[in-house]
């Protein structure tokens, strides 16, 4: 797996869209896309393309990897790599083993956002729950993880 296919599958896991700028660092080393907007060959000191970095070279057991998306909105996200396992035959990967709680929905504000997001969809009566259960297009359960539909959603990178 290259650190591009591990932003799919956060990306996917997240329940997020991939429509805004993202980068690992990883032992002060910046990974990311390279820029389509320039035509120069893309080797730039500052980051280094994702799509050709190994997961496996880069990161191993008990180290921490530090995701940021969506640079506006300033998620940023330590993936440890707890254990590094051999595949089992029959098993799919990449899997979620685990989770708690719905992910922030993408453009929400960041976790600041979200947090304003949240005082308005838990209270019935708050001035902007309206607005906010409008905007979510329904419910949202904040406290609620399906480990099933994550698995779902990640077995298209397989």
């Amino acid at each position: 797996m290259t650190l591009a296919d591990l932003h799919d599958v956060i990306q996917t896991a997240m329940g997020w869209t991939n429509t805004h700028l993202h980068e690992f660092e990883i032992d002060g080393v910046s990974y990311g896309e390279p820029d389509a907007d320039t035509d120069a060959d893309w080797d730039s000191p500052e980051m280094a393309d994702e799509s050709k970095v190994q997961l496996s070279r880069v990161a191993h057991e008990g180290d921490r990897i530090r995701y940021t998306y969506d640079f506006g909105d300033g998620w940023e996200h330590d993936v440890l790599v707890e254990k590094v396992v051999s595949p089992q035959p029959g098993g799919q990967y990449p899997s979620c083993v685990a989770g708690r709680r719905s992910c922030p929905p993408e453009d929400v504000g960041g976790p600041w956002g979200y947090e304003v997001f949240l005082a308005g969809v838990r209270d019935p009566n708050h001035d902007e729950q309206a607005h906010w259960t409008e905007w979510i297009g329904g419910r949202f359960e904040p406290d609620e993880f399906d480990l099933a539909a994550v698995n779902d959603a990640l077995k298209e990178h397989t």
